[in-house]
């Protein structure tokens, strides 16, 4: 039975899980948002967020232990996450769990953020199966080609802004409240996402990377010809929103078939964007493959996809030494 802790931005987690006979069961996933406390700056500040956490992490450990009707002394292994994130965050979560550890004498197990998001469509079945992963985030968007657990290569990524930090950045332009993803996602659906023609950026020499940046510039100088943007409002929405999926779609697809997966997996914050999941999903079935999505409560940062991936952990490795540090550049493959 494991304990883990997720405190890489301004989301504190906590999450206990154990191994079955039959795969995983998550006791409980515990998170505590500071998206009200961050709105009112339109963004995440390190320094509040830091605080949020150190704050919160003690009474919501103990209120994972109640929910899960298990206390400390029955926990058998600790896992908090290492990075990448914000620094001063990760601190937080990291500490506490080595501090818990070693206060109990159980084993600890340092996490990779994006291997959480990479591993959590799988959690109910308890295995990793080979499968292409699409990682789209607020910090991140990613192509890795997985083998299996701990088997993993980078074969693309974002070189600026990843598709949530475009979104929200967008947000902001249309004076939409933070965080801008779920705002656009609402608004689109009511739009045409032909009225505007957005570009989608071709990298030649990275036929699997991602850049968002020029698509940002394009809609701000798009929002200086309209007299009144408000008024076109849904239309603009859905124009951004289709030339961020789009070229996410069709390039994972393409890589899909190159490294020769049949089946796709769809995670991380973005993740539960419904036309984002629509799209990768209906173009993976035209060409006979499957996607694997992510249980809405694992989409955003969550201490379950910690956890899941903390107990695959304890049973492939050894445990980390509690001088481990944070790493808020954590590398998660290698190209």
């Amino acid at each position: 039975m494991l304990l883990a802790i997720e405190s890489s931005c301004d989301e504190t987690a906590v999450a206990i899980i154990r191994r079955t006979e039959n795969g995983v069961e998550l006791l409980t996933s515990l998170i505590s948002s500071q998206i009200e406390i961050h709105r009112e700056f339109g963004g995440v500040v390190p320094e509040v967020a830091c605080r949020s956490h150190a704050q919160i992490i003690r009474p919501l450990v103990q209120q994972a232990l109640d929910d899960a009707g298990v206390t400390l002394a029955d926990i058998t292994a600790f896992a908090a996450t290492r990075g990448p994130g914000l620094a001063s965050s990760l601190l937080v979560g990291l500490a506490y769990a080595k501090g818990l550890a070693a206060a109990s004498g159980k084993p600890f197990y340092g996490v990779n953020h994006m291997e959480g998001h990479l591993l959590s469509p799988f959690l109910a079945a308890g295995q990793i199966p080979p499968h292409l992963g699409v990682i789209v985030s607020g910090g991140h968007t990613m192509l890795i080609d997985v083998q299996g657990y701990g088997d993993y290569r980078l074969i693309g990524r974002t070189i600026d802004d990843a598709a949530g930090e475009a979104f929200d950045k967008v947000g902001r332009m249309l004076e939409l409240p933070y965080p801008g993803g779920p705002e656009i996602e609402k608004h689109a659906r009511t739009g045409d996402p032909k009225s505007f023609a957005f570009p989608r950026a071709v990298l030649k020499d990275a036929p699997y990377n991602f850049s968002f940046s020029g698509l940002k510039t394009a809609v701000l100088y798009q929002l200086q010809k309209l007299p009144d943007p408000q008024a076109h409002l849904a239309d603009l929405c859905a124009s951004f929103q289709a030339a961020v999926i789009d070229p996410i779609v069709k390039k994972s697809i393409r890589a899909a078939q190159e490294k020769g997966h049949t089946t796709l997996t769809l995670s991380g914050g973005v993740a539960c964007n419904q036309a984002l999941q629509q799209s990768l999903t209906t173009a993976a079935h035209a060409v006979g493959f499957q996607v694997q999505l992510t249980p809405p409560a694992l989409t955003t940062d969550n201490a379950g996809m910690i956890a899941f991936a903390g107990l695959l952990a304890s049973e492939n490795r050894p445990p980390d030494d509690l001088n481990i540090g944070i790493d808020p550049n954590f590398p998660l493959a290698k190209a």
